[in-house]
């Protein structure tokens, strides 16, 4: 049995419908003669389309499947992102590796600009198998200058040992799938430590820092509101009280 579930923005999960033995089963409030369901036992294979995509569709969607023996259990997907737009998609329209080094390890960034929608796969592999010690991958983020096109980084950070040897930044977007070298695209950056201080390229220096400021910015503002809101309400309780005493 394969459960279809759809998760809209800042909502829960909710179930669209299941298939077994063929047959499709809609939940109620959705139009069944949009959703078509297709299995295959031998493939291990089950496929979702909908027909006349309205904006109201744009959601992550998950394949869940339930082992009748196994009672209680579902085996869920990864999910899968719709984005209804009438913007066209776009490759990434740049993408390079920094690198900066200091006495015992050398951190390298993948910056990947200006692509379209904002659902992008970035990966780190050497020679012989993916890496995935040591990696942190931002979230992607709206270019300052255009709106709707979006940038991503990746940072890998290794050992002193291993300054020689080879390492990708790989990128998968519907438009375009690239790998970048760490010996063949590299730039080499300044030695100094510090957010803004680290890369010596104008443009990633200055996202470092709007970066980190705008967090700083957004995590502070957001306690002072709580602050300022239990204030309120204490006062208003204390108003209260002497109201009706």
């Amino acid at each position: 049995i394969i459960h279809w579930y759809k998760q809209k923005e800042g909502e829960a999960p909710g179930r669209l419908l299941f298939f077994s033995g063929h047959k499709v089963t809609v939940e109620r409030g959705f139009q069944a003669d949009r959703y078509m369901v297709e299995g295959n036992s031998v493939q291990k294979r089950c496929v979702l389309t909908i027909k006349d995509v309205i904006p109201d569709d744009a959601a992550t969607y998950y394949c869940a499947y339930w082992d009748p023996h196994l009672v209680g259990y579902y085996l869920f997907g990864s999910g899968s992102k719709l984005i209804v737009s009438e913007k066209a998609s776009s490759p990434p329209a740049n993408s390079e590796i920094l690198q900066s080094k200091k006495e015992n390890q050398t951190t390298y960034v993948c910056l990947i600009e200006k692509f379209y929608p904002e659902v992008i796969k970035v990966t780190w592999a050497d020679d012989e198998k993916d890496v995935t010690d040591n990696v942190v991958k931002g979230d992607a983020w709206k270019s300052p200058k255009d709106d709707d096109d979006y940038s991503i980084a990746s940072w890998l950070t290794v050992p002193a040992k291993n300054k020689d040897k080879k390492y990708y930044c790989k990128y998968e977007h519907e438009e375009k799938q690239a790998s970048l070298s760490t010996q063949d695209s590299v730039k080499t950056a300044s030695q100094e430590e510090g957010c803004g201080k680290v890369f010596n390229r104008g443009n990633l220096t200055l996202f470092c820092l709007i970066f980190v400021t705008d967090q700083l910015r957004h995590r502070t503002a957001y306690l002072v509101y709580i602050i300022l809101l239990l204030k309120s309400s204490m006062y208003y309780l204390i108003l209260l009280f002497f109201i009706y005493k």
